[in-house]
């Protein structure tokens, strides 16, 4: 809890709610993505949540019809571009800003490294601490040129780098595509090459046809840098459109089924949770704090991040920053309406800390969110006294779920995505709230107190949608009939009613999940994976498989076609939880496995709900508590090639704790071989 509270800080944080000014309805829109706009509670008083803007993609042809009904002014064809092609122009510069601190009621200056559309308005690249969205199709390839325009002169990027997992070269940089399925090589999701100032590049993400819709995000990768740049804001959302229809044979994508009763999609809101630990100095050098320690800027002085001396456990509460929504500190969603289903696609972008999310009715008299700052137990509990609110889980990590999973709490750790439908059944004012976490449930290894995060102004709707019912059956039933209604309408005849069905069955969603269940007499193979920190070994002590980061060696060789059972586990320490992360290949959840070997993965734990109905899911990142084994399957498909698993608390990964693996194909007596040179074997296969 922080404790920064004083009837100072209360005025102030008062005076700047009453002096920020009126805030426009055009402004109020955005916090709604273009085409899923509706009416708006203007909050003049309060910041609110920030529209991402679209990256601007340059096409050859009207945009597919997936992609139309989301994009309200979509940009005219040019004949530079190739049919079938999107490209985007990317910078990566330092973007002066400002950062809005609640305790001391007013904004921080910063300097922050930052994404920049070059063919966007200048003023659609606010905010800056959140890279535009890359909305595509399946089939597309996109071309995303990125130039990094940040200054050569670097002192942390030495000709000789004596320790490779030591962080360093703070200015270099490249790109990794989370989640899609798309080839690790060349110039496509490749990671492992490295983008130096003044070095422009193209990558090249084919997108199968058949390539899942969902959420997915990017980021920089480079082995080095990636926590730093990460913490600065860099990151967005890639949103693949899908609009193929289920068949007897096929499933489809579940777009297809989120379609509102007016035929227009369910509203969504783009939800970019970040954890920008910025920090000023004085002139010696020294790191300004509080009395308690919690970090100042003074008027003059401007916010950085260029070491990584504050990215260890704890250090991020200790910070006294808030987790920011969409580049925003504290803000208002405004315009959602009583009994009307919004999807939230959610993606933690941050480098470490757990995000517990829930939503909680406000008081009728609740107080602005500013007089939060800096006691926010005691706020929460005289303004925030709801019961949590059931949400419904319909995707994690950007890949339809077998089913809907009603849930009053979403944990997300670092890289985690997770998508919900949301229906608020009475109008006035939720609080969005990440909730006290036990220390088993969280990367730190710590119990987290609670912070708010920002609110959500709900107005009465038309017709009778006031009558919802607050409670989760209540919920639960409105949201089956909306699902039901809306199969009567869009899902051809010839599986209706098995979408039906299912929906009537547990909100089941067996025609949209976007891989096969794997089988146990798939399985060609296995692989065991074991994190672990020793600072006896290293001297960061980041470690996979007892060993750090060798970028010369390969540690994981795989066969293409290959299904293998994969068992991962962490230390005992109540530190050594680690979010496990492998690109290229999603995989599918089989068992958690607590320390007295009881399977967790459908009902969870008392304390901790995060892997209840994680059976059977889909995933590209999960989180290993210590002690426990989680136990995945894989298939090795279409991709050869080198890329990276790792954990995907950025500074561990920066530090060590990843592996180099590839995937190659098989020789004539099935085993791998690399190189067209018959050879077998590499670290860690089985």
């Amino acid at each position: 809890m922080r404790h920064r509270s004083s009837t100072a800080d209360h005025r102030r944080a008062t005076a700047h709610a009453a002096a920020s000014g009126a805030i426009t309805a055009a402004v109020a829109l955005l916090a709604f993505t273009p085409a899923t706009l509706g009416p708006v509670l203007a909050q003049p008083a309060e910041r609110l949540v920030p529209a991402i803007p679209d990256a601007v993609l340059e096409r050859a042809a009207p945009p597919a019809d997936a992609l139309a009904p989301f994009l309200v002014a979509p940009p005219a064809p040019t004949a530079r571009v190739a049919p079938g092609e999107a490209v985007l122009d990317l910078a990566i510069r330092y973007v002066d800003g400002a950062i809005w601190d609640p305790a001391e009621g007013r904004d921080d200056a910063t300097r922050l490294r930052a994404y920049v559309d070059l063919k966007a308005p200048a003023a659609a690249n606010a905010p800056v601490h959140a890279g535009p969205t890359i909305q595509v199709t399946p089939g597309e390839t996109v071309r995303v040129t990125l130039r990094n325009e940040l200054p050569a002169d670097d002192e942390s990027c030495p000709a000789d780098i004596e320790d490779i997992n030591v962080p360093h070269c703070f200015n270099r940089t490249n790109l990794h595509s989370h989640g899609l399925w798309i080839s690790p090589a060349g110039n496509s999701d490749n990671v492992l090459i490295a983008i130096d100032p003044g070095v422009t590049f193209q990558y090249e993400w084919n997108i199968p046809a058949d390539h899942p819709s969902g959420t997915f995000w990017y980021h920089p990768h480079l082995h080095g840098s990636t926590a730093l740049q990460v913490s600065s804001g860099m990151a967005g959302f890639i949103l693949v459109r899908g609009d193929r229809l289920p068949t007897p044979e096929t499933n489809g994508d579940v777009d297809t089924l989120l379609v509102a009763a007016d035929g227009a999609p369910y509203a969504e809101r783009l939800v970019l949770l970040q954890q920008n630990q910025y920090a000023c100095y004085d002139a010696q050098g020294n790191l300004e704090t509080n009395p308690d320690g919690t970090y100042r800027c003074d008027p003059g002085q401007t916010g950085v991040i260029e070491g990584y001396a504050n990215f260890s456990p704890g250090d991020w509460e200790a910070s006294g920053r808030y987790t920011s929504i969409n580049g925003e500190i504290l803000p208002t969603f405004p315009g959602a309406e009583v009994g009307r289903i919004e999807r939230w696609r959610i993606a933690h972008a941050g480098i470490r800390d757990t995000v517990k999310l829930e939503f909680r009715k406000a008081a009728v008299d609740a107080g602005p969110l500013d007089a939060a700052a800096g006691n926010e137990e005691d706020w929460m509990a005289a303004n925030c006294p709801g019961e949590p609110l059931t949400a419904f889980a319909m995707a994690e990590d950007g890949l339809t779920r077998g089913a809907i999973d009603p849930r009053t709490t979403s944990v997300l750790q670092p890289g985690y995505r997770t998508d919900l439908l949301v229906v608020f059944p009475e109008p006035g004012r939720y609080c969005v709230i990440d909730t006290q976490a036990p220390a088993t449930t969280t990367v730190s290894g710590a119990a987290e107190s609670r912070q708010l995060l920002g609110a959500v102004d709900v107005a009465l709707g038309e017709g009778d949608a006031d009558a919802v019912p607050a409670d989760a059956e209540g919920l639960t039933a409105h949201l089956e009939a909306a699902l039901v209604a809306a199969a009567e309408r869009t899902m051809p005849a010839d599986v209706r009613d098995a979408v039906i069905a299912d929906l009537v069955d547990g909100l089941r969603l067996s025609k949209f999940v976007p891989h096969p269940t794997i089988d146990a007499s798939e399985v060609t193979g296995t692989q065991e994976l074991v994190f672990s920190i020793d600072t006896s070994t290293t001297p960061t002590g980041f470690l996979i498989d007892g060993e750090a980061y060798d970028p010369d060696r390969v540690d994981r060789l795989l066969t293409l076609g290959g299904v293998d059972e994969w068992t991962l586990t962490s230390g005992t320490d109540p530190a050594a939880g680690h979010p496990f992360h492998i690109h290229v290949n999603p995989f599918q959840i089989v068992e958690i496995l607590n320390p007295d070997r009881v399977d967790v993965s459908e009902t969870g734990e008392p304390d901790d709900p995060q892997y209840a109905g994680m059976k059977g899911v889909w995933r590209d990142t999960i989180f290993v508590k210590p002690g426990y084994d989680v136990v995945m399957r894989t298939r090795y498909q279409r991709y050869i090639g080198e890329f990276v698993l790792h954990c995907h608390i950025l500074d561990h990964e920066d530090q060590g704790m990843m592996q180099n693996v590839v995937i190659a194909l098989p020789g004539a007596d099935g085993k791998a071989m690399r190189g067209g040179h018959g050879g077998h074997g590499g670290h860690g296969a089985h």
